[in-house]
């Protein structure tokens, strides 16, 4: 394969207008989307296009099909760049015109007019975003079976998009202190995006979750595939506890302290006044509790840290229906942590928070079109790339 050999190969998404030859005199700059459109060929996701989504132009003078469009729109957000204003300069890339379709290689990619209508009045209208959430979930469904999954970990939470302006559904959360959107997400321990929900800034972060989180819950318990759902306390309330007992889907979530559960722990936290601190004390208790609110009690993992310069010890509580013993529910836990890191990966590396447009339908389509992006490069470190270099 050096480039004393003159052997090229050919890619499965294409017929022979492509060829790789690695001749080190004649390289392109623009072909890192190449590997992302060859698994997406492989595992036939943004193919999906066609059967899912709704078609609203009129006309025979149709160039450019939805599929095209679709592929244009996730691969210039994973290639970053997340705006239609750059549709122009990239229509005629020869690399980026391979990677959409035979059409576009012979012709030019979409025009920013074109991908402005197609991601504005095309995926807004008759249904369509709802259909995009369903066609992100059959990627993960076709995912979850090159990986043979046994066993599935959900995260559940929210995030904020600042907005730029006056966008409709924006509006100021004391929460995190600006102007923004307030999206819900939902990921699983490869990093792989299941849901995404745009919502108005001012609502509470818990509004919607059941409805939001349901079906995918449904879904897997449907499957026989073992479940269990972490989530931050903001988010849980008795229906999530509820509706994950009766599907028989285990979880562990992040309870808010009170007077009734501080007073469950408070042996533990005065087992430490007065000692000498040198080093981190960590202690664990399970107790049952139940809130007014509650028809029984549940199970209470509580974990408190005392620090050598600290006066107070720190006290947290979860709420669990795991029979894991106390250190092993927390840890588990504690691996919720690995969610934020995967929220920053869209919000820094693919700019998903640019939800610039005027309409809140529009924005939202924005972002489900960035979590796509997000995903299709989350497949290809996951599934493609060797060990060494997975991270």
């Amino acid at each position: 394969m050096g480039e004393s050999k003159n052997h090229c190969f050919r890619f499965n998404f294409t017929d022979k207008l492509l060829k790789a030859f690695f001749k080190g005199s004649s390289v392109t700059s623009d072909n890192s989307l190449i590997a992302i459109r060859e698994l997406d060929e492989q595992l036939g996701l943004t193919a999906m296009a066609q059967e899912y989504l709704v078609d609203t132009r009129q006309g025979r003078n149709i160039q450019h099909k939805l599929v095209e469009l679709l592929r244009q729109s996730v691969y210039s957000h994973l290639a970053g760049y997340e705006d239609v204003y750059d549709a122009d300069r990239l229509r005629n890339n020869p690399a980026f015109r391979a990677v959409l379709s035979e059409r576009a290689l012979e012709k030019s990619a979409g025009s920013e007019c074109t991908l402005g209508r197609f991601q504005k009045e095309i995926l807004t209208q008759r249904g369509n975003l709802e259909k995009m959430n369903k066609m992100l979930m059959k990627w993960i469904k076709k995912v979850d079976a090159r990986r043979g999954v046994k066993g599935i970990v959900l995260d559940l939470d929210s995030s904020t998009s600042p907005v730029y302006g006056e966008q409709e559904g924006a509006s100021y959360h004391s929460c995190f202190g600006r102007k923004s959107y307030h999206p819900l997400f939902c990921f699983n321990q490869y990093g792989d995006c299941l849901k995404v929900k745009l919502r108005p800034g001012n609502v509470h972060r818990a509004q919607g979750v059941i409805k939001f989180v349901e079906p995918i819950l449904k879904y897997y318990v449907a499957k026989g595939i073992k479940t269990k759902l972490r989530a931050d306390a903001v988010l849980a309330g008795p229906r999530l506890y509820n509706l994950c007992e009766e599907l028989g889907v285990e979880y562990a979530i992040s309870i808010k302290e009170n007077s009734r559960l501080a007073e469950g722990v408070v042996e533990l936290t005065k087992k430490t006044e007065g000692k000498n601190r040198e080093k981190v004390i960590i202690l664990y208790k399970d107790f049952l509790y139940q809130a007014e609110s509650w028809n029984r009690p549940r199970r209470i993992v509580a974990k408190i840290e005392h620090h050598p310069a600290e006066i107070f010890p720190r006290v947290g509580f979860i709420i669990t229906d795991l029979k894991w013993r106390d250190k092993k529910v927390v840890k588990f836990y504690s691996k919720r942590g690995t969610y934020e890191q995967w929220i920053k990966e869209g919000k820094y590396a693919l700019n998903r928070t640019k939800l610039s447009c005027q309409k809140f339908t529009e924005n939202e389509a924005r972002l489900k079109l960035f979590m796509m992006a997000y995903n299709l490069g989350n497949f290809l470190r996951t599934l493609a790339l060797p060990e060494g270099i997975k991270h």
